[in-house]
């Protein structure tokens, strides 16, 4: 029985990505023939932004004109005419509109999927499981995985030294809960907060590393999606405000040694304190976001350098592959600590925020 679900598997898998193939093959024909006798500019910036954008496939890797690439489901409501739930390829094919959609090829919804409603683009209501959706999904799942597993092996293995997975986990794990969570909160409170800091801490540090893959799990820029990393803040954001303690409202209403002038009877000091109760979430979101597509962009502009000058002279480009391959390499192995040092700061952070909500007053 096991043999057969791996096979019944597979085939499902295959049955998925026979679309992708089929319409690959024929969009590549057809752009053949249009495009035999005109040789395409290329454009630096839209190199970049379709790498670094979600999509609504998933490109795992092209070797000539061959590409291999897996659609995914693109699941829209229309206000015209409702749900509609059907896979990406039907966008190939030749075809440019499936069912009254599109996907934008320019404009303010450029690659997004919008509807052609009297001529005109509209933006459905869009939940789609895009590539980044995906790639968080297998990263959850990977998660689940390897803690469900050292969590079993702790359970058998009780007293006993760490062995394999265990042993690499179990320092970074302490690491959390002696250097982040128990200065930042205090040896009383850390305890409760600990589940989200190791799991927020994983989730991105697993992410960011994903992200450097060119393939499997499609190297999908999750981490630095802002509206990805706007949610993780959030989170920060909403347990920070339920377990704010009186001290600490009193401190952002009432603060203490500050000259009355200053809050009464206009409220300068409350409003600057409650500014900063936002503000704090939003550098989570944009510093994590920034990092990691600032490296990203970064990579893929030294790669652009040596298409810009090859299009000068061949022999310019070659000249210019050596030196951004080098660049290239440099950059990919710097961002190997980027990835882990800004799971590391945003969980730091949170901390703070969350030690600061539950300080008691001195």
């Amino acid at each position: 029985m096991k043999h057969i679900h791996r096979l019944l598997l597979i085939a499902f898998f295959f049955t998925c990505l026979t679309p992708a193939f089929a319409s690959v093959s024929d969009e590549q024909q057809h752009e053949t023939h249009q495009e035999s006798h005109k040789k395409e500019k290329f454009e630096p910036g839209n190199f970049i932004m379709d790498h670094i954008a979600d999509a609504y496939d998933w490109h795992v890797f092209s070797y000539g004109d061959f590409h291999f690439t897996a659609p995914l489901p693109v699941i829209v409501y229309s206000q015209h005419s409702g749900f509609h739930i059907f896979m990406s390829s039907n966008f190939h094919h030749g075809h440019s509109s499936y069912k009254g959609f599109e996907l934008a090829k320019e404009g303010e919804y450029r690659g997004k999927v919008v509807e052609l409603v009297d001529g005109h683009q509209v933006r459905p209501f869009d939940i789609s499981m895009t590539k980044n959706v995906v790639a968080m999904l297998i990263s959850m799942l990977f998660l689940l995985l390897i803690f469900i597993s050292v969590a079993k092996t702790y359970t058998r293995r009780k007293g006993q030294e760490p062995k394999g997975l265990q042993a690499f986990l179990e320092p970074i794990i302490v690491f959390v809960i002696d250097e982040i969570a128990k200065p930042a909160i205090g040896e009383k409170k850390y305890k409760k907060f600990v589940p989200f800091l190791l799991t927020i801490f994983f989730f991105i540090w697993l992410n960011n590393m994903m992200g450097l893959v060119p393939f499997l799990p499609g190297g999908a820029n999750v981490t630095g999606n802002i509206t990805i990393t706007m949610v993780l803040a959030l989170f920060t954001f909403i347990i920070t405000t339920i377990n704010g303690n009186k001290n600490y409202w009193k401190h952002i209403f009432n603060t203490p040694g500050v000259p009355w002038w200053l809050k009464f009877p206009v409220p300068l000091m409350p409003l600057v304190e409650l500014m900063g109760v936002f503000t704090k979430p939003f550098v989570l979101m944009v510093r994590l976001f920034a990092n990691i597509t600032a490296g990203h962009m970064i990579v893929l502009a030294f790669i652009s350098l040596i298409f810009i000058f090859g299009e000068m002279n061949p022999a310019l480009g070659m000249g210019t592959s050596v030196v951004s391959v080098f660049f290239v390499i440099f950059m990919d192995v710097l961002e190997l600590l980027v990835a882990l040092i800004q799971a590391y700061v945003f969980t730091l952070l949170s901390a703070l925020y969350f030690g600061m909500a539950v300080e008691e007053h001195h």
